[in-house]
């Protein structure tokens, strides 16, 4: 069954919060995207997939959000508490989330940096041993778990970490299947081009120029990928050089 995309969406839109005093000049405004989002605002679909190189702002955008929504920046479902050390931004705090009317208030957090410390808090809160399992065994374990079936708001940075490329089938079809099985919305950072391909999702290429929407086959990190496997050695040569 095809996901209904006018089913009310946990998060709509993202915008600059009403009270919110921060620069331009100041961090993370000074990263084109941020400072995107805080000028222009984004609309969320059902999926939304941030692409970008490093240090763009992906991270940054899809943990703000994921606070602001209630979610706990190292990790885990609405309200938990689970906490070691603070190095997020302050930027939730100057976003405000445009809610879909009726739509649910559920919703996880999963990050590739700080899956650790997230089996840990649930090992000793709720006798879950995801440790027991490799990385990638783990990330597949929890999304395939109670958590992530029903409605709610799934956000996912970088969950390509730790997965082969089978791995990454599974979790993009596991991610697919959620979508179409009612009212879930997922945003996910990525530099997979597998998980890039979600179907449906509106894909957006973050730069220094800020946020642009792109087809699949017009992101540079696919184009790089294809180049790369065709000829590996062309990319190798200029590293040897």
């Amino acid at each position: 069954m095809a996901a209904d995309w006018m089913t009310p969406l946990p998060v709509r839109r993202v915008v600059r919060a009403s009270d919110s005093t921060l620069a331009t000049t100041a961090w993370p405004a000074t990263l084109a995207p941020v400072a995107y989002v805080l000028e222009r605002g984004l609309d969320l679909g059902p999926a939304t997939v941030l692409v970008g190189e490093n240090g763009t702002g992906k991270s940054t955008l899809v943990e703000a959000i994921a606070i602001a929504y209630g979610l706990s920046p190292e990790g885990g479902s609405t309200g938990a508490m689970h906490s070691t050390r603070r190095t997020e931004s302050d930027l939730a705090g100057h976003l405000s989330l445009v809610r879909g009317a009726g739509a649910s208030r559920w919703g996880y957090f999963l990050r590739a940096e700080t899956m650790h410390g997230l089996f840990s808090y649930l090992q000793d809160t709720l006798h879950e041993d995801f440790h027991r399992f490799s990385h990638g065994e783990a990330f597949l374990a929890m999304i395939t778990s109670r958590r992530f079936d029903g409605d709610g708001f799934f956000v996912l940075d970088e969950p390509e970490s730790g997965l082969s490329f089978t791995g990454q089938l599974t979790l993009l079809g596991a991610l697919s299947s959620m979508l179409a099985a009612g009212r879930t919305q997922v945003l996910l950072a990525t530099h997979s081009p597998v998980l890039a391909s979600l179907p449906g999702a509106r894909l957006l290429e973050l730069d220094e120029d800020g946020i642009h929407e792109r087809a699949w086959a017009a992101l540079p990190v696919v184009d790089h990928y294809r180049r790369f496997l065709d000829s590996p050695e062309r990319y190798l040569r200029h590293l040897v050089d």
